[in-house]
């Protein structure tokens, strides 16, 4: 089993189905998406579609979740069951394709990894405005918070790898900020909140993906299209 990781995917698949042709993958080895995956983002049918093109590949997808799709509990007839150790949401036709939940601590080759997705939306009123889908669920609420610190609790704030869509706001790559956008009217509380996380954790890798760009920021991975795998066997 392989654990491989890269960023936001936005329904666009055809480099995900390259990568497993190129490696040879099964569905065994793991493709971890930084969020944004897109799958549960017009709760119809265009998602059972792709969904369904998406259990034919040769990968288990183990998706964060990101701020450009529903929580999969509000968005289809998601089950929970155990996976290496920890929580996931699953779809019995799709069981290839797993949604991580928020402050789970899986077991990854004997590392602790845990997710920690979501974000706000730049793009909230202009998708308002234009009748796109907006989730009000995007970000973590205080349900989400609360549970990820508990559960950090009981590994006394020390973890292996952390997972997130976001980064701590020490982090965020400001170079790469969209001009003109005026970040005074950006909702900063999830980026706060992981700063607090950051601040307090004790961590070997922490990776996100969410700003499209491939950077290293505060010990931060950032990714977007690039591939890497981690928790590899020693």
């Amino acid at each position: 089993m392989h654990f491989y990781i890269t960023g936001d995917t936005h329904r666009k698949f055809g480099r995900i189905e390259e990568f497993c042709e190129e490696n040879r993958t099964t569905v065994d080895d793991v493709m971890i998406i930084l969020g944004d995956v897109g799958i549960n983002y017009y709760l119809n049918s265009s998602d059972r579609e792709i969904k369904s093109q998406l259990s034919r590949l040769n990968i288990t997808l183990f998706c964060i979740h990101g701020n450009h799709e529903e929580r999969p509990w509000l968005a289809a007839d998601y089950d929970e069951i155990l996976w290496n150790g920890g929580i996931v949401y699953i779809e019995k036709q799709y069981p290839n394709i797993l949604f991580a939940k928020d402050g789970e601590i899986y077991n990854f080759h004997n590392k602790k990894v845990m997710p920690i997705g979501g974000a706000y939306s730049i793009d909230k009123y202009y998708r308002l405005s234009h009748g796109l889908r907006w989730f009000e669920s995007e970000q973590p609420d205080e349900v989400i918070k609360e549970y990820v610190e508990k559960q950090l609790e009981k590994v006394d704030w020390s973890v292996d790898v952390v997972l997130s869509h976001t980064v701590p706001i020490e982090a965020e790559p400001v170079w790469a900020f969209i001009p003109g956008l005026d970040q005074s009217a950006v909702d900063k509380s999830t980026e706060k909140w992981l700063q607090y996380i950051y601040d307090n954790l004790e961590f070997s890798e922490w990776y996100a993906g969410h700003y499209h760009v491939e950077s290293n920021e505060c010990g931060i991975r950032i990714m977007f299209e690039d591939y890497d795998e981690i928790c590899e066997l020693e």
